[in-house]
């Protein structure tokens, strides 16, 4: 992987409570490329390759595959801004020690045994082919990778340390799947303090109907969980407001 050095572009300028839904984000009302990260939620080959987990459960790629093309846009666009870029990637040891039973049990009925021979390698194991990111999303040096056994990033993994280490206090949300990790996660990273912003257009489900229902979610209560905007609104207003 090479190692980009993405240049500091001041944000003390910008604000981009104009495309957040439903609250003004961030709430404190700005946010800085020194108090804000980009987290990359599970863009793997066993979510987004049609010989991996996600679609051995028999389900459809057609909406996770959608976000590809605007995460990519969004995960440039963070190093150009110089943001914090962490990755998570979900898989088990490889002698599935980390695999509790009743995580097991379902997978195991649906017809996609974890750990099980698939086309990629053995299904959500580590060190798998079907483990690794895909091409579009992989990292640079220097950016760090989560590697979770559950859904939500912050069960038994390191990365809150990793967020506070560097003073992070604003968290921009991309992934797979919109539903699970993604929702998860965002409900994690609230519970912690975090003002999370979901790119719901670099999100993907494996129907638009669930990505939906966790946008009417983060709506309740004037954003319970947090808000969420087009990435591409998000980041063209920062162009506009800091052009010239």
């Amino acid at each position: 992987m090479n190692s980009v050095s993405a240049p500091k572009i001041p944000l003390d300028a910008f604000d981009s409570s104009r495309c957040s839904v439903p609250y003004p984000w961030p709430v404190a009302g700005r946010w800085r490329a020194d108090d804000t990260a980009l987290l990359a939620i599970d863009m793997q080959k066993d979510f987004l390759d049609p010989r991996g987990y996600f679609a051995s459960l028999g389900e459809s790629l057609e909406h996770t595959r959608r976000s590809v093309a605007p995460a990519r846009d969004a995960l440039a666009a963070a190093r150009e801004l110089g943001l914090t870029v962490v990755h998570t990637r979900e898989g088990h040891r490889r002698d599935l020690s980390d695999l509790n039973d009743c995580k097991r049990l379902r997978a195991a009925r649906a017809g996609a045994a974890i750990g099980s021979p698939g086309p990629l390698g053995r299904l959500l194991v580590r060190d798998e082919e079907g483990w690794d990111f895909i091409d579009e999303m992989r990292p640079l040096a220097g950016e760090p990778v989560v590697d979770k056994c559950g859904n939500g990033a912050f069960y038994a993994t390191d990365l809150e340390q990793i967020l506070r280490s560097r003073g992070i206090r604003h968290l921009l949300l991309l992934g797979v799947t919109t539903d699970v990790c993604v929702s998860s996660t965002m409900r994690e990273a609230n519970d912690r303090g975090f003002d999370c912003l979901l790119l719901e257009d670099c999100c993907g489900a494996a129907r638009p109907d669930l990505h939906q229902g966790v946008l009417n979610s983060l709506e309740r209560e004037g954003g319970i969980f947090g808000a969420y905007a087009d990435s591409r609104a998000f980041f063209e207003q920062y162009r506009s407001a800091t052009a010239g």
